[in-house]
């Protein structure tokens, strides 16, 4: 799939997702990587080709009112395309696995724990 197509999906699923997830994300920018870079593989221990992806920011339970005093830059979530699409099977299920990873991470710039991301996501309807 090309990467316009995959960041349009991608796109979707985002709008998709509970209103007040995305009423409460400030200074989160969100990138469609092919693999993770060899930074990140060393850095979390990882294979370059399970991770799905990845949070790096400063969540929001950890934010205090020095936090945007000065410039910040945003939170990024990345989400690792071909990886996503080796382990689904058509365009539909590579939206399912967008969805998935994109409330994983998003979960945790909320600073929220695996059991309540897994909650979360059971409250909300499913994109197909």
């Amino acid at each position: 799939m090309d990467r316009n197509k995959f960041e349009n999906i991608a796109e979707n699923v985002f709008f998709s997702l509970p209103r007040f997830f995305r009423d409460k994300i400030d200074n989160v920018h969100i990138v469609v990587e092919d693999y993770p870079s060899e930074e990140v593989i060393l850095k979390n221990s990882i294979n370059k080709t399970t991770l799905l992806g990845l949070y790096q920011g400063i969540p929001l339970t950890y934010r205090s009112s020095w936090y945007g005093s000065s410039p910040t830059t945003p939170d990024k979530i990345t989400l690792y395309q071909k990886n996503i699409e080796s382990v689904s099977q058509d365009d539909n299920e590579i939206a399912e696995n967008i969805r998935e990873v994109l409330f994983h991470e998003l979960g945790h710039f909320f600073g929220m724990n695996e059991t309540e991301i897994r909650n979360a996501m059971k409250k909300s309807k499913p994109l197909y």
